[in-house]
């Protein structure tokens, strides 16, 4: 059996890294990777292949930035070939971003299989361009690999009930994974932030925080007002609109940084007091390792994290100070997105349905 996975951002890669893991321990199946160039420097690609190590893509459609329109227009042309070339048994797709959508409409219009990993999340923001390529993906697929029970409460009052399996989460896989390995292992923290004492993580990158000046500079001040030092790790996307802006990213309690490689991310996040993030896949691995998070959002897809106050909307960033200085939850965590094997079974899933 073949499957083709198509991946071109940071979370995709952190999915990859599961998907791969399990695919390499079954003999019967040929694993073809596909990179569009989504995230294409070295610090949002390179190097978390490198660090998780995943292989090396089979195929880089070097695609790079640009609008939403474009962006996908350029991975639906240069994906026909590569189908073309492979004919898999499953294309299989990650998440929500331009290379999820563009991965599907080739592979259905050529009548190839598609499976949908993390399958069913919904934001109900249709600002979000994520909303739109998820529900898209979701109703073209032939599969869907949901991650939670919520996931699949969405898909059936959509319709895709018989189409849908509840896998777990494949980012639990490699969170717990890389979390054990680091343990112990020294911090990389932006200049004048002491790891002994507390300290917060943040990252902010999505479009409607950061292209509004005015909502992004309330943003920059609501954490440069934390009583605690806060280690921004700043997206290529957040330095060029500040830039743009004339905000000055650092000052008060902001120390910032360069994205750092997921085992060095995930190392400071189980060791930080608080979380603060835009980022879906930032929420969920403050849940699993335990840190407080601050969502900077109306809404949330991953609402089992609202549970216990482990996971806070601040979609006023004037409230974002506050709600990180709140107490910790004393409450406990249920193990909603799965117990680490969920790429096994989406593995042996494709292989019982090729």
């Amino acid at each position: 059996m073949k499957i083709l996975s198509v991946v071109g951002a940071r979370p995709q890669f952190v999915k990859l890294a599961a998907i791969a893991d399990a695919a390499s321990r079954r003999e019967d199946v040929e694993h073809v990777i596909v990179h569009t160039g989504q995230h294409y420097d070295a610090a949002m690609s390179d190097v978390f292949f490198a660090d998780l190590r995943i292989p090396a893509p089979d195929v880089n459609l070097a695609v790079g930035s640009g609008t939403h329109g474009r962006q996908t227009g350029a991975m639906l042309s240069a994906m026909d070939e590569v189908l073309e070339e492979h004919r898999p048994d499953w294309t299989l797709v990650y998440g929500d971003t331009n290379s999820t959508l563009a991965g599907t409409l080739s592979a259905v219009k050529m009548h190839l299989k598609v499976a949908h990993l993390e399958a069913g999340l919904r934001s109900f923001n249709r600002r979000m361009p994520e909303e739109h390529n998820r529900v898209m993906t979701d109703h073209a697929a032939d599969l869907l690999l949901a991650p939670t029970e919520v996931a699949r409460g969405h898909l059936a009052s959509e319709g895709l009930a018989e189409r849908t399996l509840v896998t777990g989460d494949v980012m639990t896989d490699v969170c717990l994974r890389v979390a054990a390995s680091v343990e112990g292992t020294p911090l990389r923290l932006p200049e004048g932030i002491d790891p002994a004492s507390d300290f917060a993580v943040a990252t902010i990158h999505r479009a409607d925080n950061t292209d509004d000046p005015e909502r992004l500079a309330a943003i920059v001040r609501g954490l440069q007002e934390l009583e605690l030092p806060l280690a921004l790790f700043a997206h290529p996307r957040l330095v060029a609109k500040a830039k743009d802006a004339g905000i000055a990213l650092a000052g008060g309690a902001v120390h910032l940084g360069e994205p750092l490689a997921y085992p060095d991310l995930v190392n400071a996040v189980q060791r930080s007091r608080a979380v603060v993030t835009d980022s879906g896949g930032l929420q969920k691995e403050a849940y699993l390792l335990g840190a407080p998070c601050t969502t900077v959002r109306t809404e949330t897809e991953w609402v089992e994290t609202l549970e216990g106050g482990w996971n806070e909307l601040a979609a006023d960033p004037a409230t974002i100070a506050a709600s990180v200085s709140r107490p910790r939850p004393a409450g406990e965590r249920p193990p909603y997105y799965g117990d680490g094997r969920a790429s096994e079974r989406s593995v042996d899933a494709l292989r019982e349905r090729a």
